[in-house]
């Protein structure tokens, strides 16, 4: 068996299907611009530049940092592909490419992928004949006009304005190598059912017949074996319900239940193995036993009402932009969320990284997924997203700590959504299709207002008057009213009656600290730190004091570019204490049960990066600058 060097500093890209035989290819590349989508094959390209990767070429880090408006980017490497034994396969996997990627080896394009935010394969193995080193190159094309496509927060004007940033173009994810037997896991899937008591296993073989092969698994979580057994694989695929052996004690079962506060993981070692026993294929990876859904007005965790109390993060850096600068900021970013006395965080308008989402399940974080937005109403925008919202839950739902979805965010997309039909089958439809991708979390059709299909009722409300905004939401009483007269971001915040549900304020605050720079933009200024942290708390105070809520989401997490309504500056380091954040969040930190230690605020960064100025626009009282809209498409 060849043995491959793990790439050190970065962990494995996919965390559930670790086989640990793999080479990062992040690192130098040569790199060329195509503003005008002149060049289709590798022959004529101008390398003229390197680029380190992933970074995207908008970022600092690349070594490029051009934030400009241009069609397409090339990037070559040379590789040296490892020895392969007799039937082993070489893979090279993509993160995410943003958006249409082209794959060429030694000049020949292998293959393609559309979508931004999801990852991609292709397989080398018959074309490693002859050559030592071989030429990858890769074509991503992104035109930065197209507003019918999922683009997130990704400005579609030359300089970042409102609540949109720099684009993120080509390739911004890990890109590695790996080595596969010749039949291998093409996938695993975990399904816990804690009612049962039991964990559902899914996988398909890839690589040729498989019916001669059997799957053999091994779950163990805090020193303890859970279940072992073998099973056969028929007509290339498993599905298995592995019961977990229940003592009737809840003591034991509550201690392996994963929540924010006891991050349980179940560690699972699963192998292909052939007639004779041989081991063919061989995974590390993991999982963990919770219920998630909702009951009445309350969101539920392992059968007992959980208050949310989250954070909006979108998940920017100033050097990297969208992609963390290594493994051990996404960690931070994890251990800083809860120790600000949050136990979850809203992604907003990104699909992170999974090696975040894997901190997130390791150290106890819940996490709502949200698509990234496309911005027109076409057959096509319904079609692209439609494709990736898939692949995404699809690349996403064995991970704990997610406990949301949500397709669309304030009617983004769909900007008609009152007045047109169409559009409410759209958002209903999305609705339904992720409930039955994946029936076992809540879905959130249209976070903000206009809901149309929700299991929580998201309401974005940017009121920075404590006192006004507690009468608002004072009692359960006031809900008819406030769902058919109430416009907190000037819309309706129902189109469709809805059954008593959770209500979450999951938009709230956006405080922004005055630095007298006339582009910081935010919903409200305060002039010093403890001005800050007074009007933070009185208005975490009025929040926490509704009952009628079932949770909140904070605005925001960090400041991002011009937005600068951060609890931290975009470098990390908070406005006023972590702690006393913590105090007013309401929630104690529960350090102690992640196995990490709490980050040091003093060691954060000082200096605060400047944020890309942007032209000065009113204050507005939603999230979405009413000016700073993009233009409505046509209806389907």
């Amino acid at each position: 068996m060849s043995a491959i060097p793990v790439s050190h500093g970065h962990g494995y890209p996919r965390p559930q299907m670790d086989r640990g035989r793999w080479i990062s290819l992040n690192g130098q590349w040569d790199f060329a611009l195509d503003a005008e989508d002149r060049f289709r094959t590798p022959g004529r390209v101008p390398w003229e530049r390197r680029i380190t990767v992933p970074f995207s070429p908008e970022a600092p880090a690349s070594g490029i940092g051009d934030t400009g408006l241009y069609q397409a980017v090339w990037y070559r490497r040379s590789v040296a592909p490892p020895p392969l034994a007799e039937g082993e396969r070489l893979l090279l996997h993509f993160g995410a490419v943003d958006h249409v990627a082209s794959v060429f080896w030694n000049g020949i394009m292998v293959g393609a992928h559309v979508g931004g935010y999801t990852p991609f394969t292709i397989e080398l193995t018959h074309l490693l004949e002859g050559e030592e080193e071989h030429e990858l190159v890769v074509r991503a094309e992104d035109d930065p006009a197209d507003l019918a496509k999922p683009r997130g927060k990704q400005d579609w004007k030359l300089e970042p304005h409102g609540i949109w940033y720099p684009r993120t173009t080509g390739i911004w994810q890990t890109v590695w190598l790996e080595v596969v037997p010749r039949r291998y896991f093409a996938y695993l899937r975990w399904t816990p059912n804690v009612e049962r008591w039991e964990i559902g296993i899914e996988t398909a073989i890839a690589g040729g017949p498989s019916d001669d092969l059997t799957v053999a698994y091994r779950l163990q979580a805090r020193g303890s074996l859970l279940a072992e057994d073998t099973c056969r694989v028929v007509a290339g695929e498993v599905h298995r319900r592995i019961v977990l052996s229940d003592p009737g004690i809840d003591d034991y079962r509550n201690e392996l239940l994963w929540s924010p506060a006891r991050p349980t993981l179940i560690e699972a070692e699963i192998e292909l193995r052939g007639r004779d026993g041989s081991v063919v294929d061989r995974l590390e990876s993991y999982t963990a036993i919770r219920a998630i859904g909702t009951q009445g007005d309350r969101f539920m965790l392992n059968g007992r009402p959980f208050p949310l109390r989250m954070v909006l993060d979108q998940g920017y850096w100033p050097e990297t932009g969208l992609t963390a600068p290594d493994d051990e900021a996404l960690r931070r970013d994890v251990l800083l969320v809860k120790h600000m006395g949050f136990n979850g965080v809203r992604k907003h308008q990104k699909v992170e990284d999974p090696r975040y989402l894997y901190w997130a399940d390791r150290l106890g974080l819940i996490v709502w997924e949200e698509m990234p937005s496309a911005y027109r109403f076409t057959r096509e925008s319904v079609e692209r997203l439609t494709r990736e919202w898939i692949d995404v839950v699809k690349r996403d739902v064995s991970h704990p700590c997610i406990v949301a979805w949500v397709p669309f965010n304030e009617s983004w997309g769909v900007p008609n959504l009152p007045e047109n039909p169409a559009e409410r089958d759209y958002v209903q439809a999305l609705y339904h299709l992720t409930k039955t991708i994946d029936p076992t979390r809540p879905v959130i059709g249209n976070d903000g207002w206009e809901s149309v299909a929700t299991d929580i009722l998201g309401v974005h409300d940017y009121d920075t008057d404590p006192e006004r905004l507690a009468r608002r939401y004072q009692t359960e009483e006031v809900l008819p009213s406030l769902l058919r007269r109430e416009r907190p971001g000037g819309r309706l915040l129902v189109l469709k009656e809805h059954a008593r549900q959770p209500l979450m304020l999951s938009e709230f605050g956006g405080i922004t600290l005055d630095h007298g720079a006339v582009h910081h933009w935010g919903y409200r200024r305060v002039p010093s730190a403890e001005a800050f942290e007074q009007l933070y708390r009185r208005l975490l105070a009025a929040v926490r004091g509704l009952d009628v809520l079932a949770g909140f989401c904070y605005t925001q997490f960090a400041d991002t570019y011009q937005e600068t309504n951060g609890l931290l500056y975009a470098d990390r380091t908070p406005k006023f204490s972590l702690d006393a954040i913590a105090e007013a969040s309401g929630i104690v930190p529960e350090m102690k049960d992640t196995g990490a230690s709490t980050p040091d605020p003093t060691r954060l960064k000082a200096r605060m990066a400047l944020p890309a100025q942007a032209p000065e626009g009113p204050q507005q009282t939603a999230e979405t600058p009413s000016a700073s809209l993009p233009p409505a498409g046509s209806s389907v």
